[in-house]
């Protein structure tokens, strides 16, 4: 069933009042990836009464007071997407569209929207119950951090906010632990997974430079996000303390990550895999395109890319789902009136790290002092693709299913390292489930903007691209890889994408189409370079690019389409 959002549906349920409402930056979309409608469903699943509100009004109290005041607490989110990106280019243009909105016109979510519907509940209930901010806005600006839409370091979230506690991360043990916490009238400030505000530290926490400290100091505030990054780790972290004028921003060890038993529950919930009705009058969305026949199979990225939040957000180990849960679902999928015979997207954040991870990692945590893949792949890795092959083979033999296809990007030095299996994995993608492209995301091609990129080298790219060309001509199948690129990262320079353009051109024989201008997001050590100025690794000082003119040229420079220079007239 869908989560209620009118109050004849509270009615029909027979609720006077819910347990919680949550309040969020997308249309309600019913989906496994949606991470406002998962949390609403595994608090369903427990017991508790859980209404929505999607994208209320922030300029009258019509929405935001129409379910009443919930009876535990106010769950609020920014959506899917950080909503300074949801509305700006990397260029500081409005953005005309939103993918999650009905209709697609980018016209309902406002600015820093978990603020603002933070601050819209304090307007209309006075000395309500707990705000509680989640979701990747919220996560990811925790800390003090650097905001690129005002160009300085800003508190953090919860703070300006005005609420009471921010779970970090993917929250769904978290958030049933404060339900029940506070369903039995006991202290939440412990659980794991959230920060608070308080005046007194607690001991044995690790303190961060102070918010004024870190907003003078460059090099302080590099210290600072050193700290924090390594401590995002469940079985290794700290719980941290930051200073923010005379009260401390107190954020708890991370939450444990859920078992294979547990993430197989979580996807195993009754979605609807639909926008709600409520919302559908105004309009479709377009996320729903690729997410409705879609099966998420695990969590988390060791990739480790510095301009990636995934690490913070999600984590750097890897969490899969029981292939006897994904086959489940495929086969539901499958019995839908609806369904075509295909499913769009198999995958995590990265595509082939199903069924794997560091035996170490998984007993000790994440390496403080290391990388997984960077600069090379680390040999404690067990990198195996067979389980992932093996479950392809198996979907595809579902009845009604035509195909299945591998939507997100995958790490192509991953798959060249596993000797074993990595070939067999690669010919399944390149026979049974491309639509023709392959996405890779090789970023780049220049080695200093690769390093601190945390990416592979360019001839890593080309023995792939080899493969893959090699495999298509076997299966005589004629496919193609799609480049993603980033024009203005920190430390590249005109010249640099001058050499990208030429690399791309002389040795990958195409003039790319996906490129991006890089745009600093809060939980990265690209946004941290891109603020200092400074290598956070070296201390070497680096060339920002910081004009939007000028970045615009470097996107240009690669893609071809700029305007060409104004010939001047022979007088």
């Amino acid at each position: 069933m869908f989560l209620p959002t009118t109050r004849a549906e509270l009615d029909h349920l027979g609720w006077k009042k819910p347990d919680i409402i949550l309040i969020t930056g997308d249309s309600y979309i019913d989906s496994p990836y949606i991470g406002v409608a998962i949390i609403g469903k595994v608090l369903i699943d427990a017991g508790y009464k859980v209404a929505i509100i999607a994208q209320p009004d922030y300029q009258s109290s019509e929405d935001i007071t129409r379910l009443g005041e919930p009876a535990l607490f106010w769950g609020v989110t920014a959506g899917s997407i950080d909503s300074m990106v949801a509305n700006y280019t990397a260029t500081g243009r409005p953005r005309r569209t939103d993918d999650y909105t009905p209709g697609g016109q980018n016209t309902k979510r406002p600015n820093r929207s978990t603020l603002v519907y933070a601050n819209l509940i304090r307007r209309y209930f006075k000395n309500t119950v707990p705000i509680v901010l989640g979701g990747v806005e919220a996560s990811l600006r925790r800390v003090a951090h650097y905001d690129f839409w005002s160009d300085k370091i800003r508190r953090s979230v919860l703070f300006d906010a005005k609420a009471d506690y921010l779970l970090y991360g993917m929250a769904e043990g978290a958030i049933l632990e404060l339900a029940q916490t506070l369903t039995a009238g006991e202290d939440p400030t412990g659980i794991r997974g959230l920060c608070l505000i308080a005046r007194e530290v607690p001991s044995g926490y690790l303190e961060l430079p102070a918010y004024e400290t870190v907003a003078e100091d460059n090099d302080a505030f590099i210290d600072m996000f050193h700290i924090f990054y390594k401590n995002n780790d469940p079985l290794s972290a700290k719980g941290l303390i930051q200073r923010h004028g005379d009260r401390y921003l107190v954020q708890n060890p991370p939450y444990l990550y859920p078992t294979q038993e547990a993430l197989d529950a979580i996807y195993e919930l009754d979605y609807e895999r639909a926008q709600h009705p409520y919302y559908e009058e105004a309009g479709p969305v377009k996320a729903l395109e690729t997410i409705r026949f879609s099966i998420p199979t695990h969590r988390g990225c060791y990739g480790e890319c510095n301009f990636c939040a995934i690490a913070v957000h999600e984590g750097r180990t890897i969490r899969w789902r029981s292939q006897k849960s994904i086959l489940r679902e495929a086969h539901e999928i499958a019995r839908l009136p609806d369904f075509q015979g295909y499913i769009y997207d198999l995958s995590g954040p990265t595509a082939n790290m199903y069924g794997f991870e560091c035996p170490v990692k998984l007993s000790k945590g994440a390496c403080m002092d290391k990388s997984c893949l960077y600069p090379e792949k680390c040999p404690t890795l067990p990198v195996d693709h067979s389980k992932q092959t093996e479950l392809l083979k198996k979907i595809r033999q579902i009845k009604g299913v035509k195909k299945v296809f591998i939507g997100s990007g995958l790490r192509y030095d991953l798959l060249l390292s596993d000797e074993n299996h990595g070939q067999e994995y690669l010919q399944a993608l390149v026979k049974h489930h491309l639509s023709g492209q392959l996405k890779i995301a090789p970023e780049h091609t220049q080695p200093d903007v690769l390093r601190r990129m945390r990416k592979p080298n360019d001839q890593t790219l080309l023995k792939f691209k080899d493969h893959f060309e090699a495999l298509s001509d076997e299966v005589r199948q004629k496919q193609f890889l799609t480049y993603y690129l980033i024009a203005a990262y920190p430390g590249c320079t005109l010249g640099d994408m001058e050499a990208l353009k030429r690399f791309a051109s002389h040795e990958l024989g195409i003039l790319p189409e996906q490129v991006q201008v890089f745009t600093p997001t809060p939980g990265t050590y690209a946004s941290v370079m891109y603020h200092t100025e400074k290598d956070p690794f070296t201390g070497e000082k680096l060339f920002v690019e910081k004009n939007p003119a000028a970045k615009k040229r470097q996107k240009e420079t690669i893609t071809g389409r700029g305007k060409p220079p104004r010939k001047h007239r022979r007088r």
